[in-house]
């Protein structure tokens, strides 16, 4: 098992820091845009357990004005949640004008996460994979912005980082027992991550695919990207674009 360093939170680069620092002022004014002129957006963050995503989401948040976001990462649904419409509870958290919701895990746990696990039956497994793209397209017909992140690692470097939390102090309260089957489960959560791909890509509300590999780049990247997708006043004409290696939109080719 990997051994806790406290030198590896000293690792990360200075121009890291710089360009994040860039960024961030970047999102400051996206967010002040999206308030004035009362825009919705949903940013939805999947992957495979320990790919970065509340990180990710961290680096986002780190300097927005907390009246004009929201994080969402529900928990286990009660039993009245459990007989209601799957989307429900879901629904209720959407972006209210002038506001971005990050969703740290979505409605997309039973793309993946439930069946492979066993948490949810084939029919309504089924019942999801035909709805949701009904879904997404009525939000963004409404004027709903959704952007779909599923951040990628090898399996390698999921192993890494989950001994890594095991043996750390800091880090430990974030496995839970479905991390420890991730290694396990691996080739269940390939083929369920593939089948959601086919079924729930679509023109207006594409997945977008991070290599997550590297943590840094990974926060960077899709970062630029969702500037890339927002028009605002003040925008900084020269960025640095998303690398098309890192961030892209998911190909069935």
């Amino acid at each position: 098992m990997t051994e806790f360093k406290l030198s590896d939170y000293y690792q990360i680069s200075t121009k890291y820091w710089e360009e994040l620092y860039l960024l961030q002022v970047e999102l400051l004014k996206l967010q002040m845009s999206i308030f004035e002129q009362k825009q919705r957006i949903a940013i939805l963050f999947e992957g495979r357990d320990a790919a970065g995503k509340g990180g990710a989401i961290f680096r986002f948040t780190q300097y927005m004005n907390p009246r004009q976001y929201r994080v969402v990462a529900l928990g286990k649904p009660t039993k009245q949640e459990r007989d209601q419409w799957y989307f429900q509870r879901y629904i209720k958290e959407l972006p209210n004008p002038g506001e971005i919701v990050f969703f740290d895990r979505s409605w997309y746990n039973r793309a993946v996460v439930e069946p492979v696990m066993g948490f949810c039956t084939n029919e309504q497994y089924d019942l999801f994979m035909k709805q949701a793209p009904l879904l997404e397209q009525m939000l963004v017909d409404d004027g709903v912005t959704i952007i779909k992140f599923w951040f990628s690692i090898k399996i390698e470097e999921q192993k890494h980082r989950i001994e890594e939390r095991i043996t750390s102090p800091l880090k430990r309260w974030k496995v839970s027992p479905v991390d420890l089957l991730a290694i396990e489960k691996w080739h269940e959560y390939t083929r369920h991550k593939e089948m959601m791909f086919q079924k729930t890509h679509q023109p207006a509300c594409p997945w977008i695919i991070v290599n997550g590999n590297d943590k840094e780049l990974a926060r960077l990247n899709s970062i630029r990207y969702v500037l890339s997708q927002v028009d605002y006043p003040d925008k900084t004409s020269n960025m640095t674009p998303y690398d098309p290696e890192i961030v892209h939109p998911f190909s069935s080719f």
